[in-house]
């Protein structure tokens, strides 16, 4: 097309729709780069959900049948804090809290007695943006690791290493708000061992094992900012 040609259509061309086009034009196209670059850095996920119960090995079990000390399964709750690295990867700090009681496994004579959880763990998360699915549906992966507190009684009080493996998918219906449902394996590395655990009245064993661990379920709304 020739320099004639190009300079005749746009001659064409009223000129109040031309001065629109080309205002209208630089601000859509610099809006839609300012939207697509601006990463929002901050998480916050206020999360309701249930724990399983928890088998703590006492020192003195000599065969399976032995007695083992039992947390009970019991809802729990919590929040976490997450800074983004980028749009697919961010890293969280998340507090949660389980009110539950203990008992020693196939014992009536002595009573339950209360034990709060509570869990500190630093979260490193992974966002996968898939191309067959809508943008706003994330599967995600989650490892975690962290120290648990188990508060009793002054005699039944211990901290131990703790850490996850997680896995869910987020729903962000708009940018800034979202919802969130996750599944996560807890171990707790019991080690060194706890020599004396109260269990409810009267009751006084030593923990052993190295391992133990329970799954918790939790669902929560996420805002982004």
């Amino acid at each position: 097309m020739t320099r004639q040609c190009i300079y005749s259509i746009v001659s064409s061309i009223p000129s109040r729709a031309l001065l629109a086009a080309l205002m209208l034009c630089p601000c859509v196209a610099t809006s839609q780069i300012s939207t697509d670059q601006k990463l929002l850095r901050f998480d916050v996920t206020p999360l309701v959900g249930y724990r399983t119960s928890m088998s703590f090995p006492t020192s003195d079990n000599t065969t399976s049948s032995s007695p083992h000390v039992i947390l009970d399964a019991r809802p729990s709750y919590g929040i976490s804090f997450g800074v983004r690295l980028d749009e697919e990867n961010l890293i969280e700090f998340r507090w949660a809290r389980q009110d539950s009681h203990v008992h020693l496994e196939n014992n009536a004579q002595f009573p339950e007695s209360k034990v709060v959880l509570n869990q500190f763990h630093g979260d490193f998360t992974h966002e996968y943006i898939i191309d067959e699915w809508p943008p706003w549906v994330r599967p995600f992966i989650m490892g975690s690791v962290g120290a648990t507190h188990f508060g009793g009684t002054a005699n039944s009080s211990f901290t131990r290493f703790s850490f996850g493996l997680g896995t869910g998918i987020k729903v962000f219906p708009t940018r800034h708000v979202g919802f969130r449902v996750q599944g996560e394996w807890l171990p707790v590395v019991v080690n060194p061992q706890v020599n004396a655990f109260v269990c409810g009245g009267g009751c006084v064993v030593r923990l052993s094992g190295t391992l133990v661990s329970q799954g918790e379920f939790a669902i929560g709304p996420e805002f982004r900012f």
